[in-house]
């Protein structure tokens, strides 16, 4: 499996506080890898360095060998990366229609494929959803985006069983042919449905403890 993303040592520091210890972590192309963990253990802060939302104090972060850490996150977007984070993930003053054409300009009906649950909320703003209608607009952006690399913290959070089922089925296909992604999910525990070959890494106190394949 060649490497997407890697994470070569990284290490972020809130204040006073390291969050990740010198991370390693090579994430394959046309593979779903989960970031196991509590809260505090390094899942999300994982997920933002490789985005470029946070900076890191140590390491670098690399992308198909080249070194990143220094590009920006909007550079990254550009570049093919797509992050979604568990808060704060849509634009809350612009509607559900507005989201989707900034988002995945002239996919709408492939995110309405997606998540048919938004078909009747296009006019209306993301500020008026429900916490699952906001998390199913800022997924269809993942599943409709062509990203070669996704980060998805906490995809299920706030949806039903059946809507999250059906979202771990659609960010698995970006992972397959002919997209070839990347995917990355920051979760607490390995969700039902994952593909065989699928990684579970899992962190604590911001360092890798373990590493395996799903079968």
């Amino acid at each position: 499996m060649s490497v997407e993303i890697a994470l070569r040592a990284a290490r972020v520091r809130y204040g006073p506080l390291e969050a990740l210890h010198g991370l390693d972590l090579a994430l394959p192309a046309g593979t779903v890898t989960v970031l196991l963990g509590r809260n505090g253990s390094g899942r999300s802060t994982a997920l933002r360095a490789l985005a470029g939302t946070v900076p890191l104090s140590g390491g670098r972060v690399e992308w198909r060998g080249a070194d990143v850490t220094r590009v920006p996150a909007h550079v990254r977007a550009r570049r093919g990366l797509c992050f979604v984070p568990d808060l704060r993930a849509v634009h809350a003053t612009l509607t559900v229609a507005e989201n989707l054409d900034l988002a995945a300009p002239g996919r709408q009906d492939d995110a309405l494929a997606a998540y048919p649950e938004l078909a009747r909320l296009l006019g209306h703003r993301a500020a008026t959803l429900s916490g699952g209608e906001r998390r199913m607009l800022a997924l269809a952006r993942a599943v409709c985006s062509a990203a070669r690399v996704v980060l998805v913290d906490e995809p299920s959070l706030g949806l039903s069983a059946t809507v999250a089922s059906r979202t771990y089925e659609l960010l698995a296909a970006l992972a397959g042919p002919p997209a070839r992604a990347a995917v990355v999910l920051a979760e607490q525990r390995v969700p039902a449905g994952l593909p065989p070959g699928s990684l579970a890494y899992e962190l604590r106190r911001g360092s890798l403890a373990d590493a395996r394949e799903i079968t």
